[in-house]
C-alpha cells in the first residue's frame, strides 16, 4: 500500500493506493474509500534494444528524416514489426540515421537523455530506415517507436 500527499489549489489530499487486481484499484482519498477502474491493464514489458552511454556532450545536428504523423507519446501502443523501440522514457537528443539508411544490429540510431544521462540507442534489428517517428527534443515513452525498418 502506498500513500501520497498532494496539495491542489490550496486543498490538502492524502491518497492511499491499495491492492490492484486486474484493472481495479482500491484507493482511499482523505479517508474515503473508492474502487477505481483502470482504462487498460498495465502492458507487458517489451523487449528492449541495447543501451550504451554516449560519449557526446552536445546534441549534434539533427538528421534529415521523414516524420510520422502521430506523436511519439501515442506511438507506445502496438508499433510495427520492424520498429526500433525506446527502452526507457526520456528526451530524444539526436537521430543518427535518416530515411533510406541501412542499419545493422548494434548500430547507433539515436541518443536519448534519461535521468540526466545521454544514452546511445542501438538497433536490435537490421534493415533500411523506412520512417523516423520522433524529432530531437521530443519527450518519448518506454516502448514507443523511434524508427521503422523494412
Amino acid at each position: 500500500m502506498k500513500e501520497y500527499k498532494y496539495k491542489i489549489n490550496g486543498l490538502k489530499f492524502t491518497v492511499t493506493v491499495g491492492d490492484i487486481v486486474d484493472n481495479e484499484a482500491q484507493v482511499e482519498v482523505n479517508g474515503v474509500p473508492y474502487k477505481v477502474e483502470l482504462d487498460v491493464k498495465a502492458p507487458q514489458k517489451p523487449q528492449k534494444p541495447a543501451l550504451a552511454q554516449s560519449g557526446k556532450t552536445n546534441m549534434g545536428e539533427p538528421a534529415e528524416k521523414k516524420v510520422a504523423s502521430k506523436p511519439a507519446a501515442n506511438a507506445a501502443s502496438k508499433g510495427a514489426a520492424g520498429a526500433v523501440k525506446c527502452p526507457l522514457p526520456g528526451t530524444v537528443m539526436s537521430i543518427a540515421v535518416k530515411v533510406g539508411d541501412t542499419v545493422n544490429v548494434g548500430d547507433k540510431v539515436a541518443v536519448l537523455e534519461a535521468m540526466k544521462m545521454e544514452n546511445d540507442i542501438r538497433s536490435d534489428k537490421s534493415g533500411t530506415v523506412k520512417t523516423i517517428c520522433v524529432n530531437p527534443g521530443d519527450a518519448i515513452l518506454e516502448g514507443a517507436d523511434i524508427l521503422i525498418l523494412e
